[in-house]
């Protein structure tokens, strides 16, 4: 559990208050990395480039909300950060609206680690801004402020996502 005496250890610098914190968030957050990423190594470097930013950044914890929340945040940006380097781009369709079956996703039936691997399988401007608006719960303002676009190009970004998870999800449901 992370308790207030471990978040203190931590910011003094205990290495072991921090690997019992690692311990404990580790997981969640190499999940939160996947959504990012196209595979798993590229995850666990963005997983250990987000924690050693968390054990810099440790002292600016202010205990407002949940450390674990907290180190969540680190990690999007670390991942955000990390899809700016590799010029993540971005088509705009401003004004634009695309009709998606919005049950398609939650009937489609699949395993978490199936729909995951589909996911992970979309363009990486895409996959970004459905995890920050359907995963993270990012509005698309908030959202186009981050990456830097507008917030017509999120929603379509994200109205475009679905549609091919939509069609994706369906084709794998028939494999």
């Amino acid at each position: 559990m992370l308790n207030d005496e471990l978040i203190q250890q931590c910011k003094a610098g205990d290495s072991r208050a921090q690997q019992k914190v690692y311990e404990l968030t580790a997981s969640k957050m190499m999940g939160v990395c996947l959504r990012y990423t196209k595979d798993e190594e590229e995850a666990k470097d963005l997983l250990q480039d987000g924690y050693i930013k968390v054990f810099r950044q440790i002292a600016t914890f202010r205990g407002e909300g949940s450390l674990e929340g907290w180190i969540k945040k680190v990690i999007i940006n670390t991942a955000l950060e990390n899809l700016r380097k590799k010029k993540l781009s971005f088509e705009s369709f401003d004004n634009q609206t695309v009709e998606i079956n919005k049950t398609a996703i939650r009937d489609s039936g699949l395993e978490v680690k199936d729909l995951l691997k589909v996911i992970r399988s979309l363009p990486d401007g895409y996959r970004t801004v459905f995890n920050l608006f359907a995963i993270e719960g990012y509005t698309h303002q908030e959202i186009a402020e981050q990456l830097g676009i507008s917030t017509g190009t999120s929603k379509s970004q994200f109205a475009r996502a679905r549609q091919l998870l939509q069609k994706l999800l369906t084709e794998e449901k028939i494999k």
